[in-house]
């Protein structure tokens, strides 16, 4: 193989593959990024067996052919370089890879390329497209509700439905839920599938376009793929049902109370930096006539105190919550204004935006003294 580049293309593909490198495995090859040169692109390509990545690039391609390198050390050499092309040769008779760019000179052993498993694109009927920015804006509002407990793996996902025009993403770690809901416009067959949240993370890395673009999933029984731009990305899914989200919403709510988006969260912020150490980081909150009293007290460090104007629908209460557990929505919603809806201290409260009938978030209270 003898191909020439651009650095700044090369270093990019190397970072959208490098998440899919193996780090703890009894397979060496699983630590090395497979490169696959033919016509006038190079292909670079990673996986663990749980996720893997691939990533096109333009390329002069003087002798085709497939090498694999060692992950951590082609990125460091790559990110290091001093010019602003390279050129990566191979030599059949020692398996060594030589790799210039300047005056800098690199010689990386190769590892046995045909033992690397290679990614193939499935050539499945089932499919689904949808615009990147329509997922990353459903994996953005939704994953941080995920649980991070890898003894309930059902939990560590986030569900993907489609059904007819809309399509649908819900997360929970089973203390609180994440719904959020957009509008696809053309009918498709009803899709569920539920895939890991560190997954969903990586696509929204990846997925960074300005000009909104298709993103074509293929799904089967126990895997899924995304294919975009340049990118191609394979991950296992989670095997289970994943719990009646619709189930747990209230139907109707005694309270509803508007409030000011962007004061609530920095009141909340301020007055659980006193929580953060207790077992539970809990907050208060006392829904009044005309305001909401925000309290935590932790007795090895003090009290806090703060409040906040409201416009209160109902009956006024006291109820408490996991502080982070308000503070990771309030950070998700963009709207001026939010609604938090609730029954009594001990039933699940519903919190979304005021102009976003797509988007909630249920969570359930703390119980206290």
């Amino acid at each position: 193989m003898k191909i020439s580049c651009t650095k700044d293309l090369l270093n990019h593909a190397i970072q959208t593959v490098q998440k899919a490198i193996a780090t703890k495995t009894p397979m060496p090859i699983l630590t090395g990024i497979y490169l696959s040169a033919k016509g006038t692109t190079l292909e670079l390509q990673a996986t663990n067996y749980e996720i893997g990545i691939s990533c096109t690039i333009d390329a002069i391609v003087d002798e085709p052919g497939d090498i694999v390198l060692s992950g951590r050390y082609f990125q460091e050499i790559i990110r290091k370089l001093p010019g602003e092309n390279i050129e990566i040769a191979s030599s059949l008779e020692d398996r060594t890879i030589k790799i210039t760019s300047n005056q800098a000179q690199f010689n990386l052993l190769s590892l046995p390329a045909e033992e690397f498993p290679v990614l193939n694109k499935p050539t499945s009927d089932t499919i689904l497209i949808v615009k990147d920015n329509i997922l990353r804006e459903l994996i953005k509002k939704t994953v941080f509700s995920c649980a991070t407990d890898e003894s309930k793996p059902i939990f560590t996902g986030g569900l993907l439905e489609v059904d007819q025009h809309n399509i649908i993403m819900a997360a929970t770690n089973t203390h609180r839920i994440a719904i959020k809901k957009d509008h696809i416009g053309h009918n498709i067959n009803t899709v569920k599938m539920i895939i890991p949240s560190k997954i969903l993370n990586e696509l929204t890395r990846i997925m960074i376009s300005d000009i909104p673009m298709d993103v074509t999933i293929y799904y089967q029984k126990n895997q899924v793929s995304f294919a975009f731009d340049n990118v191609y990305l394979l991950s296992r899914l989670i095997e289970g049902n994943f719990p009646d989200y619709n189930k747990v919403i209230p139907p109707n709510f005694a309270t509803a109370i508007t409030i000011k988006t962007h004061d609530f969260m920095d009141a909340v912020e301020r007055v659980s930096l006193l929580a953060r150490d207790t077992d539970y980081n809990i907050i208060k909150l006392a829904f009044k006539n005309d305001c909401v009293i925000i309290t935590s007290n932790n007795p090895d460090i003090g009290k806090a105190y703060e409040t906040v104007p409201i416009a209160i629908k109902g009956n006024e209460i006291e109820i408490a919550f996991n502080a982070k557990y308000v503070t990771d929505i309030l950070k998700n919603i963009t709207s001026e204004y939010l609604i938090f809806s609730l029954n009594t201290p001990l039933s699940p409260a519903s919190i979304r935006p005021t102009d976003d009938e797509t988007y909630n978030y249920i969570i359930t209270p703390v119980r206290i003294n």
